[in-house]
């Protein structure tokens, strides 16, 4: 009886399927504060950090709290941009500029391990004219925590520890593991050692992928050889 005779080109795409697999299985994400510019159309990932950004008044400014690999997956503010009723009770004042303020602390699967995220709120921040986006947020949620690299820790006390720890996110949940050198920047993006971003595969899939495709060149040229 004649079996099934499995080919090279199928071990080889078997081979590579179990590599990718693996990389995807390791996949990780950061937890922290990401920040958010608004406007009509919705909420815009902010390429600076809120130190650096000093926004005119009636602009809308979002934080979120969230586990996300980098800013093509971070999660948006819950919450819709809209100045004219986040400030509607503080009138304009010479001298002064009024900034609206969604701060999200996100839900229950993205908070630290035992502790209990507190209710979304916005605020409206009347700050002196040229004040920045980390000042206007500091007159409203204090006590604001920021790590030695000028990454934003902590909104109003929460959470009480940890800055822009990696998670791994697998099927059974989060689990927190050891933050090293791809921890998000002070802008909230996450960039690894080398300056990308933290959403594709890592450097060990790439050579793993690449030392299969070898093995499967070199099994089917092997194998025409054996046919010849």
């Amino acid at each position: 009886m004649r079996g099934f005779r499995i080919t090279a080109p199928v071990v080889v795409l078997g081979a590579l399927l179990a590599v990718l697999g693996a990389g995807t299985a390791q996949a990780a994400g950061y937890r922290y504060w990401s920040f958010w510019e608004g406007s009509g159309s919705g909420w815009a990932y902010a390429t600076q950090g809120p130190s650096l950004v000093r926004p005119d008044d009636g602009a809308v400014q979002g934080f979120r709290f969230a586990v996300s690999a980098d800013s093509q997956d971070a999660a948006k503010p819950r919450h819709s941009p809209d100045f004219a009723k986040i400030c509607a009770d503080t009138p304009a004042r010479g001298g002064t500029k009024r900034v609206a303020l969604v701060i999200d602390p996100g839900t229950a699967a993205d908070a630290p391990d035992g502790a209990t995220p507190p209710a979304l709120r916005t605020a409206c921040a009347q700050v002196p004219e040229d004040a920045s986006s980390a000042e206007a947020l500091a007159s409203v949620a204090k006590p604001l925590r920021y790590g030695s690299d000028a990454l934003l820790c902590a909104i109003s006390g929460y959470p009480v520890s940890g800055c822009g720890e990696q998670v791994a996110q697998g099927t059974g949940g989060s689990e927190t593991t050891t933050a090293d050198a791809s921890a998000p920047t002070s802008a909230g993006v996450a960039t690894g050692g080398d300056g990308s971003d933290g959403g594709g595969p890592s450097a060990g899939v790439l050579v793993g992928v690449g030392a299969v495709l070898l093995l499967g060149i070199a099994a089917v040229a092997q194998a025409r050889r054996r046919r010849g």
